[in-house]
């Protein structure tokens, strides 16, 4: 009497990838989505989220020595708080734009949202001949974050 056999998972699913192709998608899943592409961020948003540790006081003065030029180590100096983040809220970047006047130059804006209170965060951007960015200026309208 002849033996049956049987189809076991693994080759099923061995069977069934090569059929349909090696796909990454999960299995049941049958539509062609991917994740979305990254959005690049410009060097505007550094520069923004690093100011701000700055000027909250979440970070010290001196980890932006080697991103400035001129006189904008002078003006965070001070425009950074002298005491540490306490029980104050946490600053968020709301909104970061910019303005290309020129090559090599971005003069760029943040909102900072403090709670409900938004305060007004301006810098300049110049691009070095080794083609970094370093921050030449900065202005900080309103409260401070």
């Amino acid at each position: 009497m002849p033996t049956r056999t049987t189809k076991t998972a693994k080759t099923t699913r061995a069977a069934r990838t090569a059929r349909a192709g090696n796909t990454a998608r999960p299995p049941g899943r049958h539509d062609q989505r991917r994740p979305g592409a990254a959005v690049h961020r410009g060097p505007h948003h550094w520069f923004a989220d690093r100011l701000l540790a700055v000027l909250s006081g979440r970070r010290p003065v001196h980890s932006l020595m080697g991103h400035t030029v001129g006189p904008a180590y002078d003006q965070l100096i001070a425009l950074a708080p002298a005491d540490p983040l306490c029980d104050r809220l946490t600053p968020v970047v709301h909104r970061c734009g910019r303005f290309t006047p020129g090559p090599g130059v971005i003069e760029a804006f943040a909102r900072i949202a403090t709670g409900d209170r938004l305060t007004a965060l301006a810098f300049r951007l110049e691009q070095g001949t080794d083609l970094r960015w370093r921050c030449a200026a900065v202005e900080l309208q309103g409260m401070r974050p």
